[in-house]
């Protein structure tokens, strides 16, 4: 009997382990895949110089990057931020309600250099998106966010309009 008593505990100890290893690569993973399509959205905003619409644009690009990536986590965005609720659509747009999911988020800030302020149409991009933490058995237990920024970008060839700075 004292055998059995003392299995039980070790199966148990060894269950709890397993599940927190389970865990952590399912996140590690997840935070990967996001980090990648992270980067290869703000190549495809750096090389087309902005956010194109259209068929050939970097909107249509970036979406079907996400659908060929099997990218289906939807989050909320911020207030002025523009995103994409449907990933067969070649546009984005403006998030006006704080209670709507979207796949990712897009704003659009002007940047200003001290030293050249003449140069006054200088954009940066920042994306962000969002991956799940889910467990096997639980399911979805929390939602994070992956945020990152384009370089400085000169004359910017899309339409989309500047997010106002709140500092």
């Amino acid at each position: 009997m004292r055998t059995s008593t003392g299995s039980i505990w070790l199966i148990g100890l060894v269950v709890t382990f397993m599940l927190i290893f389970v865990s952590f690569l399912s996140l590690t993973i997840s935070y990967n895949k996001v980090f990648k399509i992270k980067n290869e959205t703000l190549t495809f905003i750096e090389k087309y110089e902005g956010l194109k619409e259209g068929d050939k644009g970097s909107i249509a690009l970036i979406n079907n990057y996400l659908q060929y990536n099997n990218y289906n986590t939807m989050h909320y965005c911020e207030e002025g931020d523009y995103g994409s609720k449907n990933l067969s659509s070649t546009s984005l747009e403006l998030v006006s309600n704080k209670r709507e999911k979207y796949y990712y988020c897009v704003s659009k800030r002007h940047t200003e250099q001290k030293n050249m302020p003449n140069l006054k149409d200088r954009t940066k991009y920042s994306v962000k998106f969002f991956y799940k933490f889910n467990l096997p058995v639980i399911g979805d237990v929390l939602t994070f966010e992956v945020s990152g920024e384009t370089i400085d970008i000169n004359f910017p060839t899309d339409k989309l309009e500047y997010k106002l700075n709140k500092e």
